[in-house]
């Protein structure tokens, strides 16, 4: 068990069933976003592809063939201070990095592909612009299979109710990567200005983080399906099998009672099961309880909660600085360097680090591992901030910090 004294001191690292193969802190340019992904380099070398939340840098490529020993490939460098490329995947030699800006208005906000055939050398393929009046760009992104982008954006023509609800799901066309197209688009109803649907009922202040997707998933298994995390408009799954057309076939949200913000939806398709997370946006524990839920999707159109994952101990973690709470989950990417795995799942907590789990009884979820590093030096928050986690097939672990501590490579010992 976790001793809450030990758990009080920031500066000391917390481990079970997991160790520290290597840190890596990037160069001195932290701030990480949410955006990691592998490749196979042509030459045999492994390279992790890393997104950065805030500038001035853009994306990092880290060689880590011998995950001991992570090696600085290159960092590339956003135009200006008020953009940020939060999210990025690759399949191949092509990345694709998403923007979004700090206001809307402002450029580059959309997309954008590179060849990184050369990892030392990403060359600009094309870009799909998103900007707008009242778009920020594209803040999260899914591409697997090589030809669509889906994404939570903004769009030039789309003028939101409410500025929080200015993005919503698009989809691209990137079969010829040089000429990027749109394909497809939904939003939740009643968010768009002209909108026969009335607004939806908003969250208290301040709790209230807006109607608009952050994830959206769509797995080989179901092509026809979409995964949304919807932030305060819960989980909502599509069928696109119509881009022209998509219709709605499941909702659930648990707020109000809970303060909001669904993130990632992650079906466990051979066991009908959804794992669904939160966001904890608010630092010192304000908007506690994020969680981490599971779902019973036996029946599509009526998910039913059945419990959630062992959390780490509020009273230990609630003021040890920075966020505490759910964020991402490592999401079983198909591509050939992602662990995939119908029972044990990875998730980052902020201040709470990696935490490890192992689902087989889905209503009695056990945590068997988990990894806490202490304080990044320097770091505003005081304490680690977890931001993401990727689990490649090797199960080597890669987190990183959303400020000063760039990259931590793990292993399990499970």
């Amino acid at each position: 068990m976790l001793k809450t004294s030990a758990a009080s001191r920031p500066d000391q690292t917390l481990s079970l069933n997991m160790k520290l193969l290597a840190q890596h802190e990037l160069g001195g340019f932290g701030g990480l976003g949410e955006g990691m992904s592998v490749q196979l380099a042509r030459d045999g070398r492994r390279i992790l592809w890393l997104a950065h939340e805030s500038a001035p840098k853009n994306f990092t490529g880290v060689d880590v063939t011998d995950p001991r020993n992570p090696k600085l490939v290159v960092q590339t460098e956003l135009p200006h201070m008020k953009v940020r490329s939060n999210s990025l995947d690759v399949v191949g030699d092509i990345l694709a990095v998403a923007y979004q800006t700090q206001v809307p208005g402002l450029k580059p906000a959309g997309v954008d592909l590179f060849d990184i055939s050369t990892p030392e050398s990403p060359k600009l393929i094309s870009h799909f612009d998103c900007s707008g009046p009242h778009s920020r760009g594209v803040h999260a992104l899914w591409f697997v299979d090589g030809k669509t982008i889906h994404m939570s954006a903004g769009a030039p023509d789309f003028t939101p109710r409410n500025p929080l609800d200015d993005q919503f799901y698009r989809v691209l066309d990137v079969s010829d990567p040089t000429k990027p197209r749109e394909v497809g688009r939904w939003w939740y109803p009643g968010t768009r200005e002209g909108d026969e649907a009335p607004a939806p009922a908003r969250l208290p202040k301040p709790f209230d983080m807006g109607f608009r997707t952050h994830n959206t998933n769509v797995f080989p298994e179901r092509p026809d399906r979409a995964f949304l995390g919807y932030i305060d408009g819960g989980l909502i799954v599509l069928d696109i099998s119509d881009l022209s057309n998509m219709k709605v076939v499941s909702k659930w949200n648990h707020s109000p009672p809970f303060n909001g913000f669904t993130h990632t939806v992650l079906p466990l398709f051979e066991r009908k099961l959804w794992i669904v997370s939160d966001e904890c946006v608010l630092d010192n524990g304000e908007d506690w309880p994020k969680l981490i839920w599971m779902l019973d999707a036996r029946s599509e159109a009526n998910p039913v909660p059945i419990g959630t994952f062992p959390a780490p101990p509020h009273q230990a973690f609630a003021k040890r600085g920075g966020r505490f709470g759910a964020h991402n989950l490592h999401e079983n990417l198909p591509g050939p360097a992602s662990f995939r795995s119908d029972t044990i799942i990875v998730g980052s907590w902020f201040n709470a680090g990696v935490r490890v789990y192992d689902t087989k009884d889905p209503y009695r979820v056990e945590e068997i591992a988990y990894f806490v590093p202490g304080a990044p030096r320097l770091s505003p928050a005081g304490a680690v901030q977890i931001n993401d986690v990727y689990v490649d097939e090797r199960r080597i672990v890669y987190a990183v910090d959303r400020f000063t501590g760039g990259l931590y490579v793990l292993e399990m010992n499970i």
